[in-house]
């Protein structure tokens, strides 16, 4: 298989390629926002098939651990799939958010379906950034 791999190791460069046109489809050019952080240095990792962002300090201490023991570092972000496609998780939400290209505000009650699996109507939108294409923020309605 092309990404097994049970050990903690740094993305490989055509990794790191695939993983950052994922996130650009969603952030754009604030990816190198999500390494170049003030508050510290950040970085990528994978294990056990999943990518990790966690603070430089966070993954040399998560060394100190046996492979079999560690079950987590940082954050997962995502994961590679068997055909080595990018996946991103729920969980990389809160770090995509603020650097986000389009942004939509859905209302209470359309929230509340969203969250139970539906689609957001047209009806249910609040607010749209204004640089949203019009084809962006249309869903079907069935």
């Amino acid at each position: 298989p092309l990404f097994r791999s049970a050990r903690m190791r740094p993305l490989t460069d055509e990794e790191t390629e695939r993983l950052f046109k994922k996130l650009a489809v969603y952030i754009g050019d604030n990816v190198k926002l999500l390494i170049d952080r003030p508050d510290g240095n950040y970085v990528f990792r994978l294990h056990r098939e999943r990518i990790y962002y966690a603070k430089e300090s966070i993954v040399k201490l998560a060394t100190n651990f046996a492979r079999k023991q560690l079950i987590s570092f940082g954050t997962c972000i995502g994961k590679f799939t068997k055909n080595g496609a990018c996946r991103l998780h729920i969980t990389a939400l809160d770090f995509l958010a603020p650097y986000a290209k389009h942004k939509v505000w859905a209302k209470p009650g359309a929230e509340q379906s969203f969250m139970y699996g539906n689609h957001v109507l047209k009806s249910g939108l609040g607010r749209l950034t204004e640089t949203t294409a019009a084809n962006q923020a249309r869903s079907e309605e069935r």
